[in-house]
């Protein structure tokens, strides 16, 4: 079975875990500190699907966000 996610998505993920730890890394527009870990990482592999690294594409959300959107 192949590797889901290459080197470069790694060190992408290993950087923005280091900039959460001193407290420097920012979300989004809204330049707010990140302290969640998972967001974190969901950072770090946006940043390395940006510069495109081998990462799988993200979900697309859940059958229940689904049906409320057609309804």
């Amino acid at each position: 079975m192949a590797k889901k996610y290459g080197k470069a998505a790694q060190k992408s993920v290993e950087r923005a875990m280091h900039k959460r730890k001193k407290g420097t890394l920012k979300s989004g527009r809204s330049k707010k500190k990140v302290k969640s870990r998972k967001q974190a990482i969901a950072i770090g592999l946006s940043e390395a699907r940006k510069k495109g690294a081998k990462v799988p594409a993200k979900k697309k959300g859940t059958k229940k966000a689904k049906r409320k959107k057609s309804k």
